[in-house]
């Protein structure tokens, strides 16, 4: 996310310091440290002004360079850009609460031994402590998750600014996040999800003019559990529940995965309500369900199979 030069720059820049004045402080040849910063102009995390031969640094008033420089400031003891290299920055991310190394490298998807490392890295320095196996920051060092969090906001926000500039952010994650837009987009690494995305699985739905995308790396386009998961993010009034259950009974689907697709997304309960309901036929007390002999002619009408 951020290569430690990078890190080195946000922690040392100060508005009116210029590229030879940083590379400089830092030890870093011009040249190196003029394509870090021109990096971070990219993520929008510094400024550059130009006046003659002397390029000037500022940086930005985003929250993310905020809580790092006061960090920095408050604890001039601690090198937190060789701290935070590498996978640290995600670590932190998932460490919103006490949690254990195997529960933050499930929620991470990195290796145990690899979160292991990292947080006892950071408890040797006093940065976090350990209690009945959880990992917890110590004192004001909870300041570095809201780094991370509030990092990962910023990325993502310019991310979706370059395609979307009046995009929303509906959910994210470490390295993924779902918009709502008002344009079509067919940037790398953006996939279609939410109503349009039912087509792909002979559903189709009356449009409304916002259009969604998920932002993944690791995937090739949405699959039926992900884009559940997607619709009821993007409203979970009755209408989407009803739009959920007739893709869950046309498409095979494999529970274990939504389940799995379900908590990454915070939709537990929300899916384990669908699931029964399509097992009982019905047999489910919520007023986002409808009843089961209207959902029988819904899928009449859309000619998806019921089990009977």
């Amino acid at each position: 996310m951020l290569r430690r030069i990078e890190l080195e720059v946000l922690a040392t820049a100060e508005r009116g310091d210029t590229i030879s004045e940083l590379a400089t402080k830092l030890d870093h040849s011009e040249s190196y440290l003029s394509r870090a910063v021109g990096d971070l102009v990219e993520k929008r995390l510094v400024y550059t002004e130009r006046d003659g031969r002397r390029k000037y640094v500022t940086p930005s008033d985003s929250r993310a360079v905020e809580i790092y420089q006061d960090l920095v400031r408050q604890h001039s003891h601690i090198d937190f850009p060789e701290l935070l290299t590498g996978k640290a920055l995600e670590v932190l991310y998932y460490l919103d609460q006490p949690r254990t190394v195997a529960d933050v490298a499930e929620r991470s998807g990195n290796y145990r031994n690899t979160v292991n490392r990292i947080l006892k890295r950071l408890r040797d320095r006093g940065l976090v402590g350990t209690d009945d196996s959880r990992y917890h920051f110590n004192g004001d060092f909870d300041r570095l998750h809201k780094f991370a969090r509030e990092l990962v906001h910023h990325l993502h926000r310019q991310r979706l600014e370059s395609v979307a500039p009046n995009g929303t952010i509906l959910w994210r994650d470490y390295d993924e996040f779902l918009s709502q837009t008002e344009i079509e987009i067919e940037a790398e690494n953006f996939h279609e999800t939410g109503l349009a995305r039912f087509a792909a699985f002979d559903l189709q739905f009356l449009l409304t003019r916002h259009r969604y995308y998920l932002y993944s790396e690791d995937i090739e386009e949405v699959s039926p559990v992900e884009l559940c998961c997607h619709t009821l993010l993007i409203d979970d009034g009755s209408r989407h529940h009803s739009y959920c259950l007739l893709l869950l009974s046309h498409v095979d689907i494999d529970e274990s995965d939504l389940r799995e697709q379900a908590a990454k997304y915070g939709l537990e309960d929300e899916i384990d309500t669908l699931l029964r309901y399509l097992e009982t036929q019905g047999a489910v007390d919520s007023d986002r369900l409808p009843e089961w002999d209207e959902f029988q002619k819904l899928a009449a009408d859309y000619e998806v199979d019921l089990p009977q």
